[in-house]
C-alpha cells in the first residue's frame, strides 16, 4: 500500500517534465525562427546581387519557394495594360508538364484576382474561392495558395504565387509575413536590375549613334548607312525584323528601302500606304506607334502577307515634325516576346532622331560638295565660252580671211576645211557648256514615283489598292524611253484587271539588276477566258518586242484551286 506522501512527490516531477518539454519546444521554435530569419536575409542578399533582370526574377521565385516550403512557385509580370500577365516564371513544374499545360496563363481566375486586388491572399483550397477559374488539362493538382504583390516604386510590377505547402500544411501568417518581406526586397532588386539594364541599353544606343554618324560623315553610301541603322536597331531592341522606309517624292507613300532579319525579302522594296501601315502612321504623326500583335492589328493592311510568326512591333520616325521626318524605322519581335516598353520606345526614338541629325549633316556636306562642283562647272563653262570659243572663233575668221590670199587651190581648200572643223568644235564646246549648266528634271518625275501614281490612280477603279514592290536603281538605270513603256504597260495591266478579272487582290513588282527591267503584275481573279479579246496583251507584247524583250502570261497551275493571272513583261537595258 502506497504511503500518503507519494502523490506529493510525483506531482512536482510531472510538472517539471512538462516545463522541460515546453522549454525544449520554445528553444526549437526560436531556433527555427532564427534559421528562417537567416534564410530570409540570405535570400534578400542573393536577390539583391543580381543585375540581369531575367536572372533577378528567377532568383526571386526560387527564394520564395524555399522560404515558405512550397512545392510550386511562380512570378507573374503584369503587362503594360495592367490587366494581363506578360511573362511567367515558374519553379517546381517540369518542362514536360509545361508543354502539356500549353501557353502560360494570362491572368484569369485566382491569378487575376491578385492583379485586380493587389493585396496578400491566403487560401486553404483554391477551388473554394469565387474567382477560381480551374486548371487546364495536364496541370498538376494544387490546393493551398499564398500570393503577394511585388511593387516597384509604388507601381505593381507583378505577383508571387505559391502553392502546395509541403507536408500537407496550410500557409500561415508567418509565411505571409516572410513572403511580403521578400517581395519588398524583390521590388528593390527588380528596380536596380531595370536601371542597370536601361543604362546598358542606353550605352549601346549611343555607340550605335556614333557608328552611324561616323559612317555618314565619312561619305559612306546612303543605302549602306540605312542598312546600318536597320541592323543596329534590330540587334539592340532584340527584334527579329527591322526595316527602314523613306517617303517617295511626289506621292503619299513610303517605300521600304532596307529590311534585315526574318522574311526581309517580303518587305524590301514594298510601297506602303500612309494610312494602312504602322510605318505610315508613325510618319504622319511624327511620333512612335506601337502594336502588341502586328499580325492581327486592324490598322495594318494584311496584303501582302509579310509578318508571319511575328508579334510586338514599334515604328519610330527618323527626325521630328519641326525639322521634317526623313523616314521611319520599324522593329518587330517574334510572337510571344514582350511588347515594347515606353522606355524602350523612347530610346529607339532618340536613336532615330540622332540618326536624322547625322543624315542631315551628311546631306549638308554633300550639298556643299555639290555646290562646289556646280560652281567649278560654271567656271569651266564661262572659261570655255569667254576664252576658248572666242579664240577659236577669232582663229577661224583669221584663217577664213587669209584663205583669200592663198593662190594654191589645194592649200585654200585645206584652210576652208580647217575653218569648218573649228565651227564643229565650237558647236561641240557649246553643247558641253549647255550640259554643264543643264538643270535636273523636276521632282517626282522618276520611274518609281510614276509607278506609284499609276497604282494609286487605279485603286478607285479596282476597288482596292494594289500592293507595289520595287527593287534596284530604277530611276538611274532605266532610260526615259523604256520607263514610258513600263508605265504604259502597268496602266494597261491594271485596267485589264479592273475590267475583266473580278479580283480583290493584285500585286505589282518592278525590278532591275542593271541589265534588264522586269514588270510583274499578278491578281487572284478569274483568269483569261478562252477565246477572249487579247488586244491589250498584244499591245504589251509588241512594246516588249520593239525593245528586244518579251511578255509571258501565266494562269493558275495544274491542281491549283485559286484562279488568277500573272503577267511578266521583261526588256533588256542598253549597255553603256
Amino acid at each position: 500500500m502506497a504511503s500518503p506522501e507519494e502523490p506529493r512527490v510525483r506531482l512536482p516531477q510531472l510538472k517539471l517534465d512538462e516545463l522541460l518539454e515546453e522549454l525544449r519546444a520554445r528553444i526549437e521554435a526560436a531556433r527555427g525562427t532564427q534559421d528562417r530569419v537567416h534564410s530570409l536575409l540570405e535570400a534578400v542578399l542573393t536577390v539583391g546581387r543580381e543585375l540581369e533582370l531575367e536572372q533577378a526574377l528567377r532568383s526571386v521565385v526560387e527564394a520564395a519557394a524555399v522560404l515558405v516550403d512550397a512545392g510550386y512557385a511562380a512570378l507573374g509580370v503584369i503587362g503594360p495594360d495592367g490587366t494581363r500577365l506578360s511573362a511567367f516564371h515558374t519553379v517546381g513544374v517540369s518542362a514536360e508538364q509545361i508543354a502539356a499545360i500549353g501557353p502560360y496563363p494570362e491572368g484569369h481566375g485566382i491569378l487575376g484576382e491578385l492583379i485586380r486586388n493587389p493585396q496578400p491572399l491566403r487560401l486553404a483550397k483554391i477551388s473554394g474561392h469565387p474567382a477560381s477559374y480551374g486548371f487546364p488539362p495536364g496541370h498538376p493538382p494544387m490546393n493551398t495558395f499564398l500570393g503577394v504583390p511585388i511593387r516597384v516604386r509604388d507601381q505593381v510590377f507583378g505577383n508571387l504565387y505559391l502553392t502546395e505547402k509541403r507536408g500537407g500544411l496550410e500557409f500561415d501568417e508567418e509565411d505571409e509575413s516572410v513572403l511580403s518581406t521578400l517581395a519588398v526586397a524583390a521590388g528593390v532588386a527588380i528596380d536596380n536590375a531595370r536601371l542597370y539594364e536601361d543604362s546598358r541599353l542606353r550605352e549601346r544606343w549611343l555607340r550605335a549613334n556614333a557608328e552611324i554618324g561616323h559612317s555618314l560623315m565619312s561619305g559612306t553610301d546612303r543605302a549602306e548607312s540605312l542598312g546600318l541603322i536597320a541592323e543596329r536597331a534590330r540587334e539592340i531592341s532584340g527584334s527579329a525584323l527591322a526595316a527602314v522606309a523613306m517617303p517617295m517624292e511626289g506621292t503619299k507613300s513610303l517605300t521600304v528601302e532596307i529590311a534585315v532579319g526574318v522574311d526581309a525579302e517580303a518587305h524590301r522594296g514594298l510601297v506602303l500606304p500612309m494610312q494602312e501601315s504602322l510605318m505610315g502612321l508613325a510618319y504622319i504623326a511624327s511620333a512612335p506607334v506601337t502594336s502588341d500583335d502586328v499580325v492581327h492589328d486592324s490598322r495594318i493592311t494584311p496584303e501582302p502577307p509579310r509578318f508571319g510568326g511575328l508579334g510586338p512591333a514599334a515604328a519610330v520616325p527618323i527626325g521630328t515634325g519641326e525639322g521634317g521626318v526623313r523616314g521611319v524605322v520599324l522593329v518587330v519581335r517574334e510572337a510571344g516576346r514582350p511588347v515594347f516598353r515606353q522606355k524602350e520606345t523612347e530610346m529607339l526614338q532618340g536613336f532615330a532622331a540622332q540618326a536624322a541629325i547625322a543624315m542631315e549633316l551628311a546631306e549638308r556636306r554633300q550639298d556643299a560638295q555639290q555646290i562646289a562642283l556646280l560652281e567649278d562647272r560654271d567656271r569651266i563653262a564661262r572659261d570655255l565660252h569667254d576664252l576658248a570659243i572666242q579664240r577659236l572663233f577669232a582663229t577661224g575668221m583669221t584663217l577664213q580671211s587669209a584663205g583669200r590670199f592663198i593662190e594654191h587651190p589645194e592649200a585654200a581648200e585645206r584652210v576652208l576645211r580647217a575653218v569648218d572643223d573649228l565651227d564643229e568644235t565650237i558647236k561641240i564646246i557649246r553643247s558641253t557648256i549647255f550640259g554643264l549648266r543643264a538643270r535636273q528634271g523636276s521632282a517626282g518625275s522618276g520611274l518609281r514615283s510614276r509607278v506609284v501614281r499609276v497604282a494609286g490612280e487605279a485603286a478607285p477603279v479596282l476597288g482596292f489598292a494594289p500592293s507595289v514592290r520595287m527593287e534596284g536603281l530604277l530611276d538611274t538605270d532605266v532610260p526615259a524611253e523604256i520607263a514610258d513603256h513600263v508605265v504604259a504597260v502597268l496602266s494597261e495591266a491594271l485596267t485589264n484587271i479592273a475590267r475583266h478579272a473580278h479580283a480583290d487582290r493584285a500585286h505589282v513588282v518592278l525590278t532591275t539588276d542593271g541589265r534588264a527591267v522586269c514588270l510583274k503584275v499578278s491578281d487572284n481573279g478569274v483568269g483569261i477566258a478562252p477565246g477572249g479579246r487579247r488586244s491589250g496583251l498584244r499591245n504589251m507584247a509588241e512594246r516588249a518586242e520593239s525593245l528586244g524583250g518579251g511578255l509571258e502570261v501565266a494562269g493558275p497551275g495544274e491542281g491549283q484551286e485559286s484562279h488568277g493571272t500573272t503577267l511578266d513583261w521583261r526588256v533588256p537595258l542598253p549597255t553603256a
